[in-house]
Order: C-alpha cells, then structure tokens, then sequence
C-alpha cells in the first residue's frame, strides 16, 4: 500500500494518534493538515515572482516622518 504500510499498521497509528491527542482534538489536527496541504499546493502553482512595489501604507508610513521634521524646524 503507501510504502509497505499495510492497512493493520494503518489501524494501528490511528488507534496510537487517538490515544495521543484525543477525539477532541482530531478535528483540529485534520483541519490544520488539511490546511496546510491546500497552502503546499497554493504555492507550488504560483509563480516564483515577488511584487517589490511598496503599498500606499507603506509610502505614507515612510512620508510622515520627514514631514515632521520638517513642520518642527
């Protein structure tokens, strides 16, 4: 099956994965890996570009500064 993991060994790590985190918590694990495997993939389609261009916050951030200096001289 997946790598010589049988579906007895299958059982097994589950039944170990309850003990170990509980049934409350399954959900969340699942929910996270599920999340995480979305996001994997999400990056591994988009393109290797990065956008360098400073936002519209960014350039107001870096203007206010020197605009006080200037209104305290």
């Amino acid at each position: 099956m997946l790598g010589g993991v049988g579906p007895t060994e299958l059982v097994i790590i589950l039944f170990i994965i309850l003990v170990i985190f509980g049934a409350g918590k399954l959900p969340e694990i699942g929910g996270a890996l599920g999340k995480g495997i979305k996001n994997f993939k999400k990056a591994t389609r988009e393109p290797d570009e990065i956008d360098i261009t400073p936002s519209s916050k960014e350039i107001e951030e870096k203007s206010t500064p020197s605009e006080e200096k200037s209104k305290a001289e």
